[in-house]
């Protein structure tokens, strides 16, 4: 009999209805984890429950805004009401944002892409550990990205660099301060991946892909499988650490 790694595990996965969430909604139910799924497209969300269910798995959604806190309390609720307790959350939704200098960034795009990538993941925290407290256990798990830690200085992602070295410095607060309820915290930093957030033109692509050693970005179930390590017994001695999955782009960019 197969063990499987995430058997009679509960867990939250935000953007959950395209990309890298997607992904590991898909590679999470196959490992046995009954999901909560979350999104803002319901008809895209509901199709992936759907088909999850039709794997013989388990999953409902609640669409939404992880900007807002009552949706991230709204998770946790579903998730102990529908299944009984939560042990695993990956924060994974965000947004690139807008993409120009500085100067030229009004204070409300700054906010926008602030507020979906960094304050979503103190609000997703502050509940998720809540409810992982009460069996002194549990995985947490925010998307980062290497823009902002390992790579140079990328032009016009100002906001979101700030906001995804924003979440690694969260991390690590959270590890130190709630590794005694047994609560480990940790960051995927996915290189150059294969979603909506990739470039659309060829010219666009090809550079991006060139920053990597591997010269192409990642699929998105490439990047499940590092999410799928974190959230399981098989990293159990890791937290506070900010993961790369990045195709060798911090050991190759130029």
């Amino acid at each position: 009999m197969t063990v499987k790694l995430l058997d009679k595990k509960v867990a939250i996965i935000t953007g959950a209805s395209s990309g890298i969430g997607k992904a590991a909604a898909f590679l999470f139910a196959e490992q046995g984890a009954e999901i909560v799924l979350a999104a803002r497209r319901e008809k895209d969300l509901n199709d992936v429950v759907v088909q999850i269910e039709e794997l013989g798995g388990k999953a409902v959604a609640l669409v939404g805004d992880v900007k807002e806190e009552s949706f991230s309390k709204g998770l946790v609720e579903l998730a102990v009401q529908k299944f009984g307790k939560l042990d695993i959350a990956l924060n994974n939704a965000g947004t690139l944002g807008a993409l120009m200098p500085v100067t030229d960034m009004a204070v409300d795009e700054w906010h926008e892409t602030i507020n979906t990538n960094l304050t979503s993941a103190f609000l997703g925290a502050k509940y998720q550990i809540q409810a992982m407290q009460k069996q002194k256990a549990g995985s947490l798990i925010f998307t980062s990205s290497f823009v902002g830690y390992s790579a140079g200085g990328m032009p016009g992602m100002a906001a979101y660099a700030a906001s995804k070295a924003g979440i690694i410095g969260l991390v690590q607060a959270l590890a130190s301060e709630y590794g005694h309820n047994g609560i480990r915290v940790n960051a995927l930093l996915p290189g150059g991946t294969d979603t909506a957030m990739a470039p659309d033109t060829a010219e666009g692509r090809t550079y991006v892909e060139n920053l990597h050693a591997l010269k192409r970005i990642a699929r998105p179930e490439e990047i499940a499988q590092s999410a799928l390590y974190l959230a399981s017994d098989m990293s159990s001695f890791m937290t506070g650490h900010a993961h790369l999955v990045d195709g060798g782009v911090s050991i190759h960019f130029a």
